[in-house]
């Protein structure tokens, strides 16, 4: 899911022109204190690194990192309505949870079936009467404004949780490393499945919780805490040889994995069979969630009329950066000539080549001709067209 604005370090970091001085989260002064060079992130003030975006990602894809994500907005939902409200505001159905701990990943529509925001949902008792809900930071008041629309015909109680801190540690030896942080961790760490979370209470004390989610396409973990106890948490972390790693090499890696971020590779204006997102779409039975009826009618008018579109990846095997924004020709010069959009792009530390993440018409087949014009002044160059994710579990995902 989620929510980095970040690119390459000469990239420029989006600023919030809604918030002139930026919120600092629980752990500020650990970045200080490690060096990170902070910046202007969705009105939260961010390390972008802590010296070398590079190393940092390559410490997520071959042993293990931790990134400050306590900007993202933890939202606890009570009441006997829950399910049914969850079942009304989301496009996935939250009747799959099937067990305590378990989460689900999905989009809360707009009425004409655009993207309001992508999260995740853990069911946290077993009577369904309460869930969690993580959403992403810049998109924090219109998400609460949507729970609240919706929640108006439903008995349920809506808790936003500022006081919370986030951390998430990723990598192939992240859970390890964590184990050796908190050996009394091990046992619920151990049975923790992908996609799962577990309350710490009885082990750590109030408001611990960890799940087996993550940004990076690696294996890992997010722990949320008391901001109180994150600064403590932080440095034990780094002692145990996790490296903090900042937004920077947050962007690089879930764009290697594949991942959207807001507000770039969907928004409001986009629906979810654009943004590889089709796939969280729980249609199969009649429930009315919101932008449903849409996003039927749009997915039948959109193939009737030749009009649909789709995600894809874009490999760049010469020199050049693929950014976001550019355009995506296919079959340049031609009668078949039709555009995509590239909504983010950057220099994969993993592969040593450009990627991108592009929206371009359902149509394109592998005999299409696809281009990109780097420098916007007619020199195109061929780009090779890939299934997502480029990288997971630190392998490439495509033949060379």
């Amino acid at each position: 899911m989620t929510d980095i604005q970040a690119t390459n370090s000469q990239d420029t970091i989006s600023q919030s022109a809604q918030n002139p001085t930026p919120q600092r989260t629980p752990l500020y002064q650990s970045h200080v204190d490690s060096e990170g060079k902070l910046v202007d992130f969705s009105g939260w003030e961010l390390p972008i690194h802590y010296g070398s975006q590079i190393e940092e990602h390559e410490a997520v894809r071959t042993d293990a990192g931790m990134f400050d994500v306590s900007h993202m907005v933890v939202t606890d939902i009570k009441g006997t309505d829950s399910k049914a409200w969850l079942q009304k505001l989301l496009a996935n159905d939250v009747a799959k949870l099937k067990t305590v701990g378990k989460a689900l990943y999905s989009g809360m529509l707009n009425e004409q079936g655009g993207v309001i925001d992508d999260l995740i949902v853990y069911l946290m008792n077993a009577d369904e009467t309460e869930y969690r809900i993580v959403s992403n930071a810049a998109t924090r008041d219109k998400d609460l404004a949507q729970f609240n629309k919706v929640a108006k015909d439903f008995d349920i109680t809506i808790t936003e949780r500022p006081e919370l801190a986030m951390i998430a540690v990723q990598g192939p030896n992240a859970v390890e490393k964590l184990v050796q942080t908190k050996p009394s961790w091990a046992d619920t760490l151990a049975a923790l499945k992908p996609f799962v979370g577990a309350d710490l209470t009885d082990i750590e004390g109030t408001d611990w919780f960890v799940a087996r989610t993550g940004y990076t396409g690696e294996d890992g973990v997010e722990v949320i805490m008391h901001g109180d106890d994150a600064p403590a948490f932080f440095e034990q972390l780094k002692a145990n040889g996790i490296k903090p790693a900042g937004l920077g090499a947050r962007d690089t890696l879930r764009m290697e994995a594949g991942m959207n971020l807001y507000g770039h590779d969907m928004d409001e204006t986009i629906n979810p069979y654009e943004c590889n997102m089709g796939w969280t779409l729980a249609l199969k039975d009649d429930r009315d969630f919101v932008g449903r009826d849409a996003l039927v009618s749009q997915r039948k008018q959109a193939k009737d009329d030749n009009t649909a579109m789709k995600q894809v990846g874009l490999l760049l095997t010469t020199r050049g950066v693929l950014r976001e924004g550019m355009t995506v020709t296919i079959n340049q010069g031609t009668d078949d000539e039709q555009t995509g959009v590239i909504t983010s792009g950057t220099f994969s530390p993993s592969l040593k080549n450009s990627i991108a993440i592009a929206r371009v018409p359902a149509s394109l087949s592998d005999n299409d001709s696809v281009q990109v014009d780097l420098r916007g002044k007619g020199k195109f160059v061929d780009v090779r067209v890939l299934k997502l994710p480029f990288v997971r579990n630190g392998k490439q995902q495509f033949d060379s």
